[in-house]
């Protein structure tokens, strides 16, 4: 078993979860493989449950493979495909009266449990019975996964969420990153913003997909954070509510504030440990309620740019 360091603490903790976060030092023995694969050659292209698998806690090869995951046709830093896969109701409904959703996980590469968790969902996504376009993005950093010890960071040490293009970015991200995290290295915004292909990857969907929700799933804070318009959900499975504030190149920021898309961020309890199967279902039932009360009951416009009010 190989001896992995959970991600730092960031420079705001919700209070409530305080206590449960700072672990004396912060160390968990995890079963993480230490010979991750080697980038991909040219043209090669591997299945995701090869290269994926034995990174992720609590899936199984049968839960793997029935995901059915397909490369998007863009490659990480390193070259790795970056898979997706969509789920899409059966006729007769109307694509126009569809519910767009994206589900992206694994962004910071050593949040492992949140690429687990949206893959997993891609098989409950298949027996939801609404109206709605999923589309699974479970891992965004197949670099920072896959590495010898997983990482935050992309390979070129970008911390992906970070690295929209929010306004003011040029002056706000490297101010913070300087003045906020001591220049924390696994929280560099990287040289500018959409400079690395996995957020111009993701930030291609936001504007061609145009999801009318985002589910941003990390991990391992156990707190549920909101950006956006509509009323925010008060709890998913054990998860409840706590707002964390907005940070300069973040996908809430982008999204949520910048685009007016509702970003449900959802932070699991344990980066390594995965939650039981009846969570996993109880944060799943607990989406589709507030999606059944707040967005599919709703007529739900084409979002726009929203100003954010303090």
């Amino acid at each position: 078993m190989a001896l992995t360091v959970l991600p730092a603490l960031p420079w705001r903790v919700p209070a409530g979860r305080r206590a449960r976060a700072l672990v004396p030092g912060l160390l968990l023995l995890a079963a993480v493989p230490l010979g991750a694969s080697a980038p991909p050659q040219a043209g090669a292209s591997p299945s995701a449950c090869a290269l994926f698998l034995e990174r992720l806690p609590g899936v199984t090869q049968r839960q793997c493979s029935a995901a059915r995951l397909e490369p998007s046709g863009q490659r990480s830093q390193q070259g790795r495909p970056l898979f997706w896969r969509d789920v899409v109701p059966p006729a007769p409904d109307a694509a126009a009266d569809r519910l767009r959703v994206l589900v992206v996980g694994a962004i910071h590469g050593d949040e492992l449990t949140s690429a687990a968790l949206a893959l997993q969902w891609i098989g409950l996504a298949e027996k939801s019975g609404r109206p709605v376009h999923w589309r699974f993005i479970p891992v965004l950093n197949p670099d920072g996964l896959l590495a010898p010890r997983p990482t935050r960071v992309n390979a070129r040490g970008v911390d992906l969420n970070r690295n929209f293009d929010t306004p003011g970015w040029e002056r706000d991200a490297p101010l913070y990153w300087e003045k906020r995290t001591r220049k924390d290295p696994r929280r560099w915004p990287g040289p500018a913003p959409l400079s690395e292909p996995e957020s111009q990857f993701l930030h291609a969907q936001m504007d061609q997909f145009r999801p009318q929700l985002v589910v941003s799933i990390h991990a391992p804070y156990g707190v549920l954070d909101f950006d956006g318009p509509h009323e925010p959900p008060q709890r998913l499975g054990r998860l409840r509510l706590d707002r964390v504030g907005v940070f300069p190149g973040s996908l809430g920021h982008y999204g949520g504030v910048q685009q007016g898309m509702p970003v449900v961020t959802i932070e699991l309890d344990h980066a390594l440990k995965p939650p039981r199967a009846a969570e996993v279902h109880s944060m799943w039932q607990d989406l589709l309620r507030w999606m059944d009360t707040r967005l599919l009951n709703t007529d739900l416009a084409a979002p726009g740019p929203m100003r954010r009010e303090d």
